[in-house]
């Protein structure tokens, strides 16, 4: 038995892990797990090894990322939105060995490797081999299901994007390379106390596993012995069938679907049945105050907001309770944190008084892979580190936050950083200059904004649009796609080429003239 699943591997016909293709139970999960255990070794994999996954919710993303966990392999969970030259560089960047994807992205992920120019195996879910992926269900099937030795705990590294625009690997202390599994089965038990993770509930991913937040809130309740339904996308009414069928006690969703739920006909939200929900966590970005507002009407007090990041996980909490006395609040540090802000120099601010928002933690700590200035540059000293927002306290000790340091997007959830936006648009022979930014939408909570100076000799700015958004695409990921463009004549810099932000602010006015949507 996988070491983790041991005191549930015994629960046969108990569900454990579903997707649309079917469901196992506690005892085919670990026979599962234990197969992908022999097979990643038959790969070649060894403690300390990477490997990149690129599948969408189900099982089998799941079921090797458990297997990871007993093999002393770090997994990077690849956003399957990405074009290949991005996946190219995750490839190389962690120095992955093995990439695990599925036929819908089989040919990208190839062209990725191809791009790459170093050695990965390829995976392919399913029984067919595709290009030079070997499909995963026949090696599997000759592999046996019985408890491997040597078991090993392994890791994770999330991507992120820096200021720079590239891309960078999260090491963080949750799941820790070669760590005791005792320190995991720790984790699971804080997990419980401190952030209401259920131990025997049925928990419901809609939201992309290969993010932070989504990816955590599914792992640990799965590890706890709750059954775990994997939905591929999130669709508003699916989501409360799915809730009343499987009586679903625990989710996480962010901002932009409370929206589109609010969004459905009033007896539609009327009808649904939600009473089995005992907790909903939803972070990811700001949520308006109405929107949440009429969530916690809806559907009581499980709603339950935070604030985290991927670097270090969850910061603060706030219940609905508590929130209701406070909107706008993200909560209290969540113990062994400490919430504190500080001015410019470093000197601490008194209630009320916002500055930059740091986490005193002592013990534990992050680092991003291959960029140790970035490293430093998150953190004031060891143990204190920031996410990069600022805010302030008021005097009960309850964070809310004002913005953030670094020019940051936040849009359905996903983080977006216009460094790396503006890196593909200044390669565009027709673009002298560009300014990327984030505005409000009513959806999404952000959206892209391309503040373009254009060499009009060589395009139009009515054909700029079209020809722009389709030349991003061939690089970015969709939803970091301009939605808006401003075209100007000259982007607003001063004497030392930093931009005028205030200047730029009121370029974007909707009103503002030259202005492409």
């Amino acid at each position: 038995m996988a070491v983790l699943l041991r005191d549930l591997a015994g629960a046969a016909g108990v569900p454990a892990l579903g997707d649309p293709t079917g469901t196992l139970d506690w005892s085919g999960l670990d026979a599962r797990v234990n197969r992908w255990i022999r097979l990643l070794r038959v790969q070649g994999l060894r403690v300390g090894d990477t490997m990149a996954v690129v599948c969408g919710n189900r099982r089998e993303s799941i079921e090797a990322l458990l297997a990871a966990i007993h093999t002393g392999v770090t997994v990077v969970p690849v956003n399957w939105h990405l074009t290949a030259p991005e996946i190219a560089y995750l490839l190389t960047d962690s120095a992955s060995r093995l990439v695990l994807t599925e036929p819908a992205y089989a040919a990208v992920v190839d062209e990725a490797v191809r791009a790459a120019g170093v050695p990965v195996r390829q995976l392919v879910t399913g029984e067919q081999d595709l290009a030079d992926a070997q499909a995963v269900e026949p090696l599997l099937a000759v592999v046996a299901d019985d408890e491997p030795g040597e078991q090993v705990c392994g890791s994770t590294m999330l991507y992120t994007s820096g200021t720079t625009g590239a891309p960078k690997g999260v090491r963080n202390g949750l799941f820790r390379t070669g760590a005791p599994f005792g320190r995991v089965e720790r984790l699971l038990a804080y997990a419980g106390h401190a952030l209401a993770v259920p131990a025997r509930g049925a928990v419901l991913l809609v939201g992309p596993w290969y993010h932070s937040a989504q990816l955590f809130f599914a792992l640990l309740p799965l590890l706890r012995g709750s059954r775990l339904v994997l939905h591929e996308r999130f669709e508003p009414a699916a989501f409360l069938t799915a809730v009343a069928e499987h009586r679903i006690t625990a989710c996480h969703l962010v901002p932009t679907q409370f929206v589109r739920l609010l969004r459905l006909d009033a007896a539609v939200r009327a009808r649904a049945d939600v009473s089995s929900l005992r907790v909903v966590w939803h972070g990811g970005g700001p949520c308006p105050v109405e929107v949440k507002r009429r969530m916690i009407e809806w559907w009581g007090p499980v709603v339950v907001e935070y604030y985290a990041a991927t670097e270090a996980g969850v910061v603060t909490l706030i219940g609905a309770d508590d929130w209701l006395r406070r909107p706008g609040s993200v909560g209290r540090a969540v113990p062994p944190n400490e919430v504190v802000i500080l001015d410019p120099d470093g000197a601490a601010l008194p209630p009320g008084q916002p500055g930059r928002v740091f986490v005193r933690r002592s013990g534990q700590t992050f680092e991003y892979h291959n960029a140790p200035e970035q490293t430093r540059d998150a953190h004031l000293r060891p143990g204190v580190f920031t996410y990069g927002e600022t805010g302030f306290l008021d005097d009960a000790g309850y964070l809310y936050l004002t913005g953030r340091a670094r020019e940051l997007i936040i849009s359905g959830g996903v983080n977006i950083y216009p460094a790396e936006v503006q890196a593909v648009l200044l390669s565009h022979p027709a673009v002298r200059d560009a300014a990327v930014t984030g505005e409000p939408d009513d959806e999404y909570g952000e959206r892209v904004v391309a503040v373009v100076e254009l060499d009009r000799h060589r395009l139009d700015p009515v054909d700029a649009p079209q020809v722009l958004d389709g030349f991003c695409r061939r690089s970015l990921a969709g939803f970091k796609v301009p939605r808006r463009w401003r075209f100007v004549a000259e982007l607003p810099r001063d004497g030392t080429g930093k931009l005028r932000h205030d200047v730029l602010r009121e370029l974007l006015r909707p009103q503002a003239a030259g202005e492409r949507s």
